[in-house]
């Protein structure tokens, strides 16, 4: 199932176009595995893609995960971590998938990654029973100021990842029964339409399941939370040459089935 928010209402996606709503259930709702097999919805309408809202715009939590690739681990000088490299991001740098982000300094970097949505509260959760505690996946971008990550000699993630519209994600959530094998899933991340990053997600170091029973361990996990699970190498201050955003680029980042995010500098 795709859900979504379309002007306010909770849809069910049945194409690029074309869906039902969901009667007395709000987006957010939908967001946190409130649907069930009962629910009326209504006959199939159309709807235009450019009216697609958030689904979860006010997350009590936000998780991040760093160095979940090994590449990209490698290519900024990290060692491989032991346990998941977590940092937070906070709710007020969230973004519609379709947004324009006014860069805070000229060491804005990319980073396209999968969001998993939790749908129940849980604590101390297994990784055989993970998943049950999934709303959906969907496409989500880090945006990070570099200068601002790295201004002290051991670095800090979350402020210069929290900036105005720095944490743009997909529109559209995804459940999991709908995706036949996640791990062949691909994250792209094109800059003025040239390709800086792709990879398979089989290559995160750990998956859905390793980090939902590490974060239950610590926090209870809350419907509604959000964990932006790692980047893959291609970032801008990996290169040899480093390269960062600047007005006027267009940033796209996708996962194959899972949808697309534009974002204009500006």
């Amino acid at each position: 199932m795709k859900i979504a928010n379309v002007q306010g209402e909770a849809f069910i996606l049945e194409s690029a176009t074309k869906g039902r709503r969901v009667l007395g259930l709000q987006p957010y709702e939908m967001a946190m595995s409130k649907f069930s097999e009962t629910a009326k919805v209504s006959d199939v309408d159309e709807y235009q893609p450019a009216n697609l809202g958030l689904l979860v715009n006010e997350p009590r939590q936000i998780f991040a995960v760093g160095m979940n690739f090994a590449d990209h681990s490698a290519e900024i000088y990290e060692k491989l971590p032991k346990v998941p490299s977590i940092f937070t991001k906070f709710s007020s740098c969230l973004a519609p998938a379709n947004t324009t982000v006014q860069l805070h300094g000229p060491k804005t970097d990319w980073e396209t990654e999968l969001v998993v949505v939790i749908g129940q509260a849980g604590r101390n959760i297994s990784k055989e029973s993970a998943l049950d505690y999934v709303a959906g996946v969907t496409v989500g971008e880090d945006l990070s100021d570099r200068d601002v990550q790295f201004a002290n000699s051991t670095p800090q993630f979350s402020m210069g990842k929290s900036f105005e519209n720095y944490g743009v994600l997909g529109n559209v959530l995804t459940t999991l029964d709908e995706i036949p094998d996640l791990d062949n899933e691909v994250i792209t991340t094109k800059l003025n339409g040239e390709i800086v990053q792709q990879a398979p997600l089989s290559q995160m170091i750990f998956k859905i399941q390793d980090l939902i029973a590490y974060l239950s361990s610590i926090v209870n996990l809350q419907p509604g939370d959000l964990i932006y699970t790692g980047t893959p190498s291609g970032t801008g201050v990996g290169r040899d040459q480093q390269v960062f955003l600047k007005p006027g680029d267009v940033l796209t980042g996708e996962i194959t089935s899972l949808g697309q995010l534009t974002m204009t500098m500006a």
